[in-house]
């Protein structure tokens, strides 16, 4: 599958449909015109230079267009994260990745205070120095048929490399993921099926195209599939979000489930009465989340694992097979084995290890780092550093990122362990995060950082009935809130220095 070959063969079958509803900017296209702003804009970026273009839009119908259009002019779009440090981001891709040229958009840049990169292009004023001739040539040019349109455009092949994004960065400095046009076209196929997707579909789509999970889910998916994309720029418009999906009557929508949570809280019964999927992923789903949106909603979250550098979607709980807390059984056309995190031997149903994944949707490799990539792929299979198990009937759990896990005493804790429960014990909403520290006597401590006041004493009472002594917070430390990623994830890199300052202060 070539992904824009894809999309054109869609826009020309469906061209009067809906294909984008921009809830930002209240623009309205078609398929047809999105076929011809795309080509308009490939031709433009084809004259350039460089063979990598930064993109660094929110999502809307501008990033939307921009990124496609990069993708057709032959060159290869990398999605820079605007959500914290915009500026930093933008200089680090572009060394990174040895180019300048990022197209991005003023009122961005104006909204986040960000000051201006050498090699920033405004869309707007790339959309408003477009001519008369060139929408009419593009215009004439979408009417070729769907094969003489591919064949006029540059010559692409099935493994080319059709995105980099870069990883979270939440536990140390964010790696290029080289994401070819193979790798999203085994993960729409997977999902198409698993889900019964279909081109009636309304996407509301909220997830930044920075994010893997928004660049399928909200980007090639929809546009592939024939669905009608309704995007709004800022996932953390709560009370928006709610409202749209009602108004437009959205049928999908995937998020984070700090995104859910936000969602939940501000909406009202019968505002998502339209949804057929919610799909929470790229963070484990509480509980008390899940139960939230069964008593509100009358809907059941769907949750989903994946990773950046699996184009995203690695197993997925579905109506038809649903554990709830699990994140659901692999796709069709992935394998996934556990195997012993010293030894690397398979382990046996039932028994925890670290997750193993193979198929058509494992990454290229990450961008001029050979190294790491021999380090995470081996012999197909990619190591993604998560711990988990599958169970008697083929469902996946997970039990956090090895990283998340900690030596105490000569036992191996887990963070994530420890967090879940702590969290069954919260007041319902509150967020916590359990980090650790260096101890000069155990080597390592356990925190807890938490949003407001507790009786620690009931707390941990009631966390020693599901945990050993061990395992238990040794402090908890007070934040205004805990920091996030774009994506929603919670930031363990500063959670971890917030809670270190903390400590120090106190002594």
């Amino acid at each position: 599958m070539i992904l824009h070959h894809e999309f054109i063969k869609t826009a020309k079958k469906r061209g009067d449909k809906l294909a984008i509803i921009d809830r930002t900017t209240e623009k309205r296209l078609t398929f047809a015109k999105t076929l011809i702003a795309s080509l308009i804009l490939a031709n433009r970026f084809k004259k350039m230079k460089e063979g990598f273009i930064g993109i660094m839009i929110p999502t809307s119908a501008g990033s939307i267009l921009s990124t496609l259009a990069v993708v057709m002019a032959g060159k290869v779009p990398v999605m820079i994260n605007y959500s914290t440090g915009a500026a930093e981001n933008s200089e680090y891709a572009q060394n990174k990745c040895g180019f300048k040229t990022i197209i991005t958009s003023k009122a961005l840049i104006e909204k986040i205070n960000c000051r201006i990169v050498p090699g920033m292009v405004f869309i707007e004023d790339i959309l408003e120095q477009v001519t008369v001739a060139e929408k009419l040539r593009a215009a004439l040019r979408s009417k070729l048929p769907a094969s003489l349109l591919i064949a006029s455009l540059p010559s692409v092949k099935e493994d080319d490399t059709a995105v980099i994004l870069f990883t979270s960065g939440s536990e140390k400095d964010p790696k290029g993921v080289q994401l070819t046009h193979t790798n999203f076209g085994s993960n729409i196929r997977d999902l198409v099926q698993v889900f019964h997707l279909t081109e009636q579909e309304r996407f509301m789509s909220v997830l930044p195209l920075f994010h893997v999970f928004g660049h399928n889910a909200n980007f090639w998916l929809p546009l592939i599939m024939g669905m009608t994309n309704i995007t709004l720029a800022n996932p953390l418009e709560y009370k928006r979000v709610p409202g749209i999906i009602r108004e437009e009557q959205a049928t999908l929508l995937a998020g984070t489930p700090i995104f859910f949570a936000g969602y939940l809280r501000e909406s009202q019964p019968g505002d998502f009465a339209s949804l057929r999927l919610m799909l929470p992923s790229a963070d484990k789903t509480p509980d008390w989340l899940r139960q939230g949106y069964r008593d509100k909603h009358g809907i059941e979250l769907m949750e989903a694992y994946g990773a950046t550098e699996t184009s995203p979607g690695v197993s997925v709980n579905t109506v038809e097979a649903n554990k709830p807390g699990s994140i659901g059984k692999p796709l069709p056309s992935v394998q996934v084995k556990i195997v012993d995190i010293d030894k690397g031997h398979e382990m046996p149903t039932g028994q925890e290890g670290k997750i193993l994944v193979k198929g058509d949707l494992v990454m290229k490799g990450y961008f001029d780092d050979i190294e790491e990539t021999s380090l995470r792929i081996k012999d197909g299979w990619y190591d993604t550093g998560d711990m988990g198990m599958i169970d008697s009937d083929g469902f996946l759990w997970h039990r956090g990122r090895l990283k998340r896990f900690v030596k105490i005493g000569g036992e191996m804790i887990s963070l994530v362990r420890t967090e879940s429960v702590l969290e069954k014990y919260l007041p319902s909403g509150m967020a916590c995060c359990v980090v650790e520290i260096p101890d000069s006597i155990k080597g390592a401590r356990i925190v807890a950082a938490i949003t407001a006041p507790i009786n620690e004493k009931d707390i941990l009472k009631k966390m020693a009935n599901d945990l050993p002594t061990i395992a238990l917070p040794k402090n908890f430390i007070l934040v205004d809130e805990l920091p996030k990623m774009g994506s929603g994830k919670i930031d363990f890199r500063s959670v971890t220095q917030k809670v270190r300052e903390s400590i120090q202060q106190t002594r």
